[in-house]
C-alpha cells in the first residue's frame, strides 16, 4: 500500500493527506447540491411573473421528493460501477464532471432544461458520493482508532460546502434571478473537480481499483453497464419529447415503493446468497438496523428543504433592520451549528473510547431520533404562532435546526464510519451505496409527507409533526432494545464459512 494511506501519516490535523483532497472534493460539492437545493422549492413555486415555474405546493415538494430519491438511490449503481469497473478514484471523477454539467443545465432559463439539469445531478450524485466516503474508509488501516474522528472531520467538509451554497446560491437565486443561483452552484462545481485532478495522487491506492475477485473480468460488467446507460438515456430522451408523462405525486410513490423493494431485496441476498460468514451477517443485522433508523432520521430531516423551508418563505417574518433576508439563508443554520459543534463530537468520541465508555452506534442513532424529535415539537409552537399571527419569529426554526443538528452529528458521520468498518470487504462500495439508499428512501418519503402537510395549508403542519415525532420515538426505543441483541466486529476476515 502507498505510504500516504499507512496509519502513521498524520499531515491533515492528525489524519492522512489524502483526507485533504477528499474534504475539499466535498465540500465544493455540497456547495453546489446544498445552494441548489435551497432553491428548489422556491422556484417551482414561484409565478412565472417572478420568473419561477407556478406549480402548486403540493407537486413541487413530490417533484422535490423525486429528485431528492433520485440522487441517493443512484448511489447503489455508483457504488457497483466502482467496485466493478472504474474503482472508487475514477468514478468520483466522472461523478463530479456530470454534476458539474448539470448545474449549468440548469443555469439556462427553460423549463425542459432545469428538469435535464436535474436529471444529470442526480446522476452525477450518485457515482460521486458513495465512493468519495469509501476511499475516506481505505485512508486508514484496520482497527485505526482515528477513523471516527476522520469521518467527523470530513462531515465539517460538507457543512462548510452547503453553508457557502445556501449564502451564495440563496442570495444570487432569490435576490438576482434563479438562474444566478444554479450557475453560482457550477462555478462552485468546477472549483471542485479542478482541485480534485490536481490533488488526486494524494489519495495513493485507496480506491486506484476496483474490487474484483479472482477469476472475474471487468469487461463484462462494462457491457451490463453500457446497456443499462443507453436504456436509461432512452427513456430520459423520450420523456423530454413529450412521449410520455406521470404525474410526479404518483412518481415519488413509486420510487418509495421501488426503494423499499431493493432494499428489502439487497439485504435478503445478502443474508441468504453472498456466502457470508456467521459474524459478517452479525454485521449486516446491525447495519440494518441502522438502515431503518437512518430512514426516518433523514425523513424528518429533509423537511428543512422542503415544508421548512417555505415555511420560511411564507410564515416567518425574515425582516432584519428593515431588510428582507432570503429564506435560503435560516438553512444556513444547520451547517453552521454542524461546524461549530462537529469538533466537539469527535473529541468527545475519541475520549469515550479511550475509557472505554464509547456508546455503541445504535444508541448513538436513538439518541439521533430523540433530538430529532424535540426539534419538531419545538416546531409545533411555531406553526401555532403562525397561524394566530400570520407570521412567526425566526426563533422558532432556529430552535429546532438546533436539536435537528445535535441529532444529526450523533447520527450521520457514526452512520457513514459503521458502513466502512462492519461490511464485509468485497462488498464495502455497494454497502456504501445502500447507506445512502436509505437517504433516498427517507427523502422519498420526505416528499409525500411534505406534500401532505400543505394539503390544507399550514394548519396541516401539527398533525404531521406529531406522526413524525411519535416515530422517531418508536424506532429510537427499538434501536436501544436491539442493540442488546445485535453485535457487530469491525474489520473481520472476508472468508466465509
Amino acid at each position: 500500500m502507498n505510504e500516504l494511506t499507512q496509519s502513521n501519516d498524520t499531515y491533515f490535523l492528525g489524519h492522512p493527506k489524502g483526507l485533504v483532497t477528499l474534504f475539499l472534493t466535498e465540500m465544493w460539492e455540497r456547495m453546489s447540491f446544498y445552494g441548489m437545493r435551497g432553491l428548489l422549492v422556491l422556484f417551482m413555486t414561484r409565478e412565472v411573473i417572478d420568473g419561477g415555474l407556478d406549480l402548486d405546493p403540493v407537486t413541487a415538494m413530490a417533484i422535490y421528493g423525486v429528485y431528492g430519491a433520485s440522487v441517493y438511490f443512484l448511489c447503489v449503481p455508483g457504488g457497483w460501477v466502482a467496485d466493478k469497473i472504474f474503482g472508487a478514484q475514477k468514478t468520483v471523477l466522472y461523478g463530479a464532471l456530470i454534476i458539474t454539467l448539470g448545474h449549468y443545465v440548469l443555469a439556462i432559463p427553460h423549463e425542459k432544461t432545469f428538469f435535464l439539469g436535474l436529471v444529470l445531478v442526480s446522476i452525477g450524485t450518485g457515482l460521486l458520493k458513495p465512493n468519495i466516503s469509501t476511499i475516506v474508509g481505505q485512508l486508514y488501516k484496520p482497527g485505526d482508532l482515528r477513523i471516527d474522528s476522520g469521518y467527523t472531520i470530513f462531515y465539517m467538509s460538507i457543512n462548510i460546502g452547503s453553508m457557502l451554497g445556501y449564502l451564495v446560491c440563496g442570495y444570487l437565486g432569490e435576490k438576482i434571478g434563479w438562474h444566478w443561483g444554479f450557475g453560482a452552484a457550477g462555478v462552485g462545481m468546477t472549483f471542485g473537480v479542478i482541485q480534485y485532478i490536481l490533488t488526486k495522487n494524494s489519495l495513493g491506492d485507496a480506491g486506484l481499483l476496483p474490487t474484483l475477485e479472482a477469476g472475474e473480468d471487468s469487461s463484462s460488467y462494462f457491457s451490463i453497464f453500457s446497456i443499462g446507460a443507453i436504456i436509461f438515456a432512452l427513456l430520459v430522451f423520450s420523456a423530454f419529447l413529450g412521449v410520455w408523462t406521470i404525474d410526479p405525486q404518483f412518481l415519488n410513490q413509486l420510487i418509495v415503493y421501488l426503494i423499499l423493494f431493493v432494499a428489502i431485496f439487497y439485504f435478503v441476498y445478502l443474508y441468504l446468497f453472498a456466502d457470508l460468514n456467521k459474524a459478517e451477517r452479525g454485521n449486516i443485522s446491525m447495519l440494518l438496523l441502522l438502515f431503518i433508523g437512518s430512514v426516518l432520521f433523514w425523513a424528518g430531516f429533509d423537511q428543512g428543504g422542503s415544508s421548512l423551508n417555505l415555511f420560511a418563505k411564507d410564515y416567518t417574518d425574515l425582516f432584519i433592520f428593515g431588510w428582507e433576508m432570503p429564506a435560503t439563508f435560516l438553512q444556513v443554520a444547520n451547517p453552521l451549528m454542524v461546524v461549530i459543534f462537529a469538533p466537539f463530537f469527535a473529541a468527545f468520541w475519541i475520549n469515550l473510547g479511550k475509557r472505554n465508555l464509547d456508546l455503541d452506534t445504535p444508541q448513538k442513532f436513538a439518541i439521533g431520533c430523540f433530538l430529532m424529535a424535540i426539534g419538531f415539537f419545538i416546531m409545533i409552537f411555531g406553526v401555532e404562532v403562525a397561524l394566530e399571527n400570520e407570521k412567526a419569529g425566526v426563533k422558532w426554526l432556529l430552535l429546532t435546526y438546533l436539536f435537528h443538528t445535535l441529532g444529526e452529528l450523533c447520527l450521520s458521520p457514526v452512520g457513514l464510519s459503521a458502513t466502512a468498518k462492519y461490511s464485509p470487504k468485497r462488498y464495502k462500495g455497494q454497502m456504501m451505496g445502500i447507506w445512502f439508499l436509505s437517504s433516498s428512501l427517507a427523502a422519498g418519503l420526505a416528499g409525500l409527507l411534505a406534500s401532505q402537510s400543505f394539503e390544507s395549508g399550514i394548519s396541516s403542519m401539527p398533525t404531521l409533526f406529531n406522526q413524525i415525532i411519535l416515530a422517531l420515538v418508536a424506532v429510537g426505543v427499538i434501536l436501544l432494545i436491539a442493540n442488546k441483541f445485535v453485535k457487530a466486529s469491525a474489520d473481520l476476515d472476508d472468508s466465509p464459512n
